[in-house]
């Protein structure tokens, strides 16, 4: 396996090096379900874990009996090591991870687009861009000119110039909408009016006070009052509100390094690092892993914040189909065994898998156990982006990883983000304590930015501490427990209605198709009129076919709030034609 921590000097991966294991691959047929017994038998057991290969009955090397109990003193729990029989096992089995995949697919949702309605977005969309050409011909645009340009390269790309004053302008009313309160389960928008059609915008003086259905404000810690708003306040009379400094210089102070021990101990490995800004978590902390001369396999649902970062690294991404994990083995396998093809085929300095535990349009959980079993198959390295998952997912909060109980340390890179769940800002990169103290001094986003503010850092520690229970209160373990509740009730509850939603039944984050883009604008309209904030989301952001509403549910959220939401959509859906899925209904009242 390549180093991790660096690429000087022609560093290869071990299995590149191994004919055997190059021979294997080019046998293998594509099939991870189907081949699932060789991966899941010698080779992978042979790793790091300390399973002898080729064992029916597994032994790990630290002496762990697989049958022992959770409280037996031979388990090496005080390594690092979790308990074969417990519900982070070492290794899962070539049946489990068959059993784990089926149960994923019939838990995700991607309905297909009826054709009639394929053909009406399209049309609708072109007439939108064929009238858009009309008045550009027709009428002077609206925007500022630049004089004493002449001679200059034209600064803004033509198409999206066009794009932003013909197409998004008709429905900017629904994007960018100014609020005034604190984004818990109600928000307060600022009332604005446009008299040029979209042109520009006044505001009225008024408010209008929304359910909101559009924050990421998972466990509902976005508040201004309670033990994380008092301990944050409190912190800012003393500390201050910012650093106005990096950290390697004067802007680490005692509440950080006490912040970045906790977020190790909440995610189960040797250490952590955090970094004011989430987006910039990705995008300046990658290039910092890759360069060129290395492969990167990247979903093609990831985050603007991960291109960006591959961007800025020059290595070569090469996407596989969302959440697919054969078109994800063939990519991997093709490269193992072809390698770098602009280094005459020499192997790649490193492979890194990245993917992320909720995909924000998407809905869709990643498939995390497949894809460690690839990862280990193929000695590739595991980025795990959990910027959504965090604190949404899993009985303890802990993501992905804790979502389906695997091994924190089976994944080789663990970043996420404080603005979901905790109700923060920033973001953190987690994994072995080599992997952070080579950031420490080789990242951008820890030399170079501002260090994060110790408010922002207090409100973090504070919600954190409550999620793992510190606090002595089971507060985060009622809000872990009434997100997951709400998820589900309002995913069901709207299957049961008829409309499409996309993603799986344990995602907090529902997209809700409604493809046209003049449906958008009235949905997002009319939610407003009835106290409901919601995101629309379209092109480019989605593809043009895949139009949707984005819902994000809170642990905030109370199940007569709930209620009135779903019995206004039901009711815009019949008004607007939405109810689109062809899946059969379930006829009995859904549960709370």
């Amino acid at each position: 396996m390549g180093n991790l921590y660096g690429d000087n000097g022609g560093v290869v991966q071990e299995h590149q090096q191994n004919s055997d294991f190059v021979n294997y691959c080019n046998k293998m047929q594509g099939n991870l379900v189907a081949d699932m017994s060789n991966c899941g038998s010698g080779d992978l057991r042979a790793r790091k874990n300390g399973f002898k290969a080729n064992e029916t009955e597994a032994k790990p090397a630290n002496g762990c009996l697989k049958n022992c109990s959770t409280d037996s003193t031979t388990c090496q729990q005080a390594k690092g090591k979790v308990c074969p029989n417990s519900s982070q096992a070492l290794l899962t089995p070539a049946k489990k991870l068959k059993e784990l995949a089926e149960e994923h697919t019939t838990k995700t949702s991607f309905e297909e687009v009826p054709l009639h309605t394929a053909c009406l977005t399209y049309l609708g969309f072109y007439l939108l861009m064929i009238l858009g050409y009309i008045n550009q011909l027709l009428f002077v645009p609206k925007v500022a000119k630049e004089e004493n340009r002449d001679g200059y390269v034209t600064l803004y790309d033509a198409f999206e110039s066009f794009y932003s004053r013909y197409v998004y302008r008709r429905v900017r009313d629904c994007w960018n909408r100014p609020i005034c309160s604190v984004p818990g389960d109600e928000v307060t928008l600022k009332d604005r009016v446009t008299k040029d059609y979209g042109w520009s915008f006044q505001f009225t003086g008024t408010e209008t006070r929304c359910l909101n259905l559009g924050s990421y404000n998972y466990l509902g810690f976005a508040d201004a009052k309670g033990p994380c708003a008092e301990q944050s306040e409190k912190t800012a009379r003393e500390m201050g509100l910012a650093m106005t400094s990096s950290r390697v210089e004067l802007g680490t102070t005692q509440l950080h390094l006490d912040l970045e021990q906790l977020t190790a101990r909440y995610l189960g490995v040797e250490d952590a690092i955090v970094f004011g800004m989430g987006f910039a978590t990705n995008a300046l902390n990658l290039p910092s892993l890759i360069s060129p001369g290395c492969l990167v396999l990247s979903d093609e649902k990831n985050h603007a914040s991960i291109i960006l970062g591959l961007r800025l690294s020059g290595a070569t991404t090469k996407v596989f189909k969302h959440n697919n994990m054969r078109d994800l083995e063939r990519v991997l396998r093709h490269n193992v065994v072809h390698g770098n093809p602009k280094a005459g085929g020499k192997p790649w300095k490193k492979i890194l898998i990245l993917v992320e535990g909720v995909f924000s349009m998407e809905g869709s959980i990643v498939r995390l156990p497949e894809i460690i079993a690839l990862k280990k198959k193929y000695k590739a390295y595991l980025y795990l982006d959990e910027a959504h998952s965090i604190g949404a997912m899993g009985p303890n909060g802990g993501g992905a990883v804790d979502y389906f109980g695997v091994d924190p340390n089976d994944v080789d890179i663990l970043m996420g983000t404080f603005t979901k769940s905790f109700g923060s800002a920033g973001g953190y990169i987690a994994g072995s304590k080599r992997l952070i103290d080579y950031l420490r001094t080789n990242s951008h986003a820890h030399c170079y930015a501002s260090s994060m503010s110790p408010p922002i850092a207090q409100q973090i520690y504070t919600s954190m501490s409550m999620i793992m229970g510190l606090d002595g209160t089971d507060t985060g373990r009622q809000k872990i427990n009434q997100l997951a509740r709400n998820t589900r009730y309002f995913r069901r509850r709207l299957a049961q209605m008829g409309v499409i939603t996309y993603g799986h039944e344990d995602s907090p984050v529902v997209p809700m198709l409604v493809y046209l883009f003049s449906k958008i604008g009235a949905v997002v309209r009319t939610l407003t009129t009835r106290h409901i904030a919601v995101v629309g989301v379209g092109f480019p952001a989605t593809p043009i076919m895949e139009g949707r509403i984005r819902y994000c549910l809170s642990a905030a959220h109370t199940k007569e709030q709930l209620d009135y939401a779903l019995d206004v959509i039901d009711e815009i859906s019949d008004t607007l034609g939405l109810k689109y899925s062809r899946k059969p209904r379930e006829p009995n009242p859904i549960e709370y």
